[in-house]
């Protein structure tokens, strides 16, 4: 009987390890661009905002087609669908709105099977790439430019998966100040985060959560940096940078 214990103890220990060896190690990249080298508070930062789902937070919409201030919005092919009118604002300002893809169904790009903060990775490589190519095409059956960027759900990666990306002609966008903690930060401690931003520096947060207090704060963080002289560029517009082979 104890010999029988210990094999099914051995058998459940090998396969853990073959599980824990089988998990990808996941990637957050980061992003900058090229700074300004202004003097004195200036320089540059990018504003990439994920419309994942849901809504809009016209709060925010608002402020930046009033203050000028530029942006590249990752979207999904679920909140294209839901956001028409919002489509149509941005459309409507092709010098202020880059819109990327941000995968067709808000699915992580991971090609083996876990949960990233509690949403299910595609799961294999196959999986990946449709989430991927099914954003582009949302984005094309919107009209438009065609996306070059790709951000996914959650912002972590499988290596393999990168590697993937970057074979069907997309950069990938990490960044470098997370602004909203996923939209789930305070107004106040959003508008710090984001105010402190620094040459070079590309920021993320959400436009598709407008009952959160981060919304607020994103507004209230973009008009600080705004005061401080700070220039806003699209990724389009910008040597972006990343690591993981991400850009390059």
């Amino acid at each position: 009987m104890g010999l029988f214990r210990n094999s099914l103890c051995a058998m459940a220990l090998s396969l853990f390890a073959a599980s824990a060896g089988n998990a990808a190690t996941l990637l957050e990249p980061t992003l900058h661009v090229k700074p300004q080298g202004v003097e004195g508070g200036g320089g540059r930062v990018a504003l990439t905002l994920d419309a994942c789902g849901g809504k809009t937070d016209t709060r925010i919409l608002s402020a930046l087609v009033d203050n000028r201030i530029p942006a590249t919005i990752f979207v999904t092919g679920i909140w294209l669908k839901r956001n028409a009118e919002a489509v149509e604002i941005m459309r409507a300002h092709p010098d202020l709105f880059e819109l990327e893809n941000h995968g067709g169904r808000h699915i992580p790009a991971v090609d083996t099977p876990q949960k990233i903060y509690g949403i299910r990775s595609a799961g294999s490589p196959d999986a990946v790439q449709a989430e991927v190519e099914s954003g582009a095409a949302a984005l094309a059956g919107a009209g438009g430019p065609a996306p070059r960027w790709f951000r996914g759900a959650t912002a972590e990666y499988s290596p393999s998966a990168i590697a993937m990306i970057r074979r069907l002609g997309f950069k990938i966008a990490g960044f470098s100040v997370n602004g909203d903690g996923g939209s789930l930060l305070g107004a106040k401690e959003t508008a710090r985060r984001i105010g402190a931003a620094k040459d070079g520096d590309v920021i993320i947060a959400h436009i598709n959560q407008p009952t959160h207090a981060a919304g607020e704060g994103v507004v209230q963080g973009l008009l600080a940096l705004k005061q401080k002289g700070m220039t806003f560029v699209r990724l389009d517009d910008a040597e972006g940078i990343g690591n993981d082979g991400t850009t390059d």
